[in-house]
């Protein structure tokens, strides 16, 4: 459960956020595009169906010829926040990966509605639930309401899923998508892949008990998102295996989102909340 104290934390860690480091993460981004504007980029020949009235006049009293003016547009990078609600996300010693991520998520709510900028909330189970906050800053606790009504449950098609929520994605996008990851790193490579023509953000959410798998004999255990249930017995060399190949896990996520030009961030629920935030929006 998110406190609403949480949104007295953001207003306070937002003061100490430098407005470099705001802008540079979100804000208004310059397009190459053609499009209305104030400001005139360069200019080309005018061909059939094109808008009579981007023509300069000017030019043409010079030289005889059509050419129109090509403005710069002015854009705001839209944010698109994907979080993942699967029941393996309900799980934590201390705090809940969910909860953790959901506090991930409403600070980026937060700061692009400080700055005035679109901002898409998904979460992502067997259909998207999105909160479409538009520009309007009172949004934020309409959003910190809706996640602590999320219940995770059930097994997720993380692809199938953000595949559909693709096609909603109409123009460049900033793409933050929170997951633990836990699941099959060709579906996680297929699923990143989706937005490769994206400003890609990839968070990885883990309990520290996952990482340091600090179990030892005869144990019971239960798959969270199946509720399956095997009887091991768990040794040294099993706990080392088990470390090496969640680290390999790991390491692949990240490669795979390096070469998409994205940014990779691993996070445990027990790091500092702001401590994590910071990170992303200062790399």
């Amino acid at each position: 459960m998110i406190d609403t104290s949480f949104l007295s934390q953001l207003k306070r860690f937002q003061i100490i956020i430098s407005k470099k480091v705001t802008s540079s993460f979100h804000g208004g981004r310059k397009s190459s595009n053609v499009g209305q504007g104030l400001i005139v980029n360069d200019f080309r020949p005018y061909v059939a169906g094109d808008d009579y009235r981007a023509i300069d006049w000017k030019i043409y009293a010079r030289s005889d010829e059509f050419f129109i003016k090509r403005y710069e547009e002015e854009r705001n990078l839209t944010s698109h926040v994907l979080l993942d609600t699967s029941k393996s996300m309900d799980y934590g010693t201390k705090t809940k990966k969910f909860e953790y991520a959901a506090m991930l998520a409403l600070g980026f709510g937060y700061l692009s509605l400080r700055n005035n900028e679109r901002f898409n909330l998904s979460m992502v189970s067997n259909e998207i639930d999105s909160i479409r906050a538009g520009r309007s800053s009172n949004k934020v606790l309409s959003m910190l309401n809706k996640l602590n009504k999320v219940k995770c449950k059930g097994v997720i098609d993380f692809h199938k899923e953000l595949k559909k929520y693709k096609k909603s994605i109409k123009s460049k996008s900033l793409v933050v998508i929170i997951s633990d990851f836990l699941f099959d790193i060709e579906q996680i490579k297929n699923t990143l892949y989706l937005f490769k023509n994206h400003e890609l953000r990839v968070i990885q959410v883990l309990d520290k008990s996952e990482t340091n798998f600090n179990v030892y004999g005869s144990l019971v255990l239960e798959d969270a998102e199946t509720g399956k249930k095997l009887e091991t017995y768990i040794s040294e060399r099993k706990r080392q295996e088990y470390r090496e190949e969640l680290y390999n896990h790991i390491m692949k996520i990240e490669e795979e989102t390096l070469s998409l030009g994205g940014k990779f961030f691993l996070f445990s629920t027990e790091q500092p909340i702001f401590d994590a935030f910071y990170k992303i929006i200062n790399s």
